[in-house]
């Protein structure tokens, strides 16, 4: 499908990839198998966004919360998160930049590793940010900028009455990026599951019907769409 240059170009992305355990329960299938399913739809559609001119993509791999689930779950979506660490150095060739957002010390010494050393291979990339959510949750994102700020106070360097808006987003994981123009949830919920508490603020909420590893290029196209019909005003008229 051909689409006009201002189509996507330029958009920041905030996606929440729901619905992979619905997925292979509605199949008989074991929950690991639709995040399997799941983990091959995120590379086609984030590949898609960079050909699409999306400036930035930013996806919901795995929340704080996400640790609750049975063992089996959280070591397969981690087998999963690994194997991509390892393709992930194909980025090498591409102008994409990949940064990942959320507390990474629960993770494998190893995985820790690779995702320094790609965030390190990436940074000088120009192109699409992808930035993937990995143990992370908004309001641990949010903490962690306050107490940023209060060892800054407690060191004298900043008074509280200094403190902005500006200065808590600098300290935010996604420091110097543009935020979400929009936030999409496929799989039918209508929450935001504590993702990008802080940089949604005035991001428009597109929910779709559809599972995420039935979610299509089709259904992307879908959702700038229906965003591109949307009057944002920030506040104002």
């Amino acid at each position: 499908m051909s689409h006009p240059k201002s189509f996507a170009e330029g958009l920041s992305i905030g996606i929440i990839m729901d619905g992979n355990g619905r997925w292979a329960k509605k199949r008989g299938l074991p929950r690991t198998a639709g995040h399997k399913k799941g983990a091959q739809v995120f590379q086609d559609i984030t590949d898609y966004c960079q050909e699409l001119g999306v400036a930035c993509v930013t996806v919901y791999a795995f929340s704080t919360e996400n640790w609750k689930r049975p063992f089996d779950e959280v070591s397969t979506i981690m087998k999963l998160f690994g194997e991509y660490l390892i393709k992930a150095f194909d980025y090498k060739s591409r102008d994409v930049r990949i940064v990942f957002l959320g507390d990474r010390t629960a993770l494998q010494p190893r995985h820790q590793e690779l995702m320094e050393e790609i965030e390190r291979d990436t940074a000088h990339k120009t192109g699409m940010i992808l930035n993937i959510a990995i143990n992370y949750g908004g309001r641990q994102e949010i903490t962690a900028a306050a107490r940023e700020l209060a060892a800054l106070v407690q060191k004298g360097e900043l008074k509280p009455e200094e403190i902005t808006e500006q200065m808590l987003s600098d300290h935010m994981y996604t420091r110097g990026q543009k935020d979400p123009d929009f936030i999409l949830r496929p799989s039918g919920e209508k929450r935001l599951s504590n993702f990008m508490l802080w940089q949604a603020a005035y991001s428009e909420l597109v929910e779709m019907d559809v599972l995420w590893p039935d979610f299509t290029k089709e259904h992307l196209d879908m959702a700038i769409e229906e965003f591109n019909r949307r009057n944002r005003r920030f506040g104002g008229l």
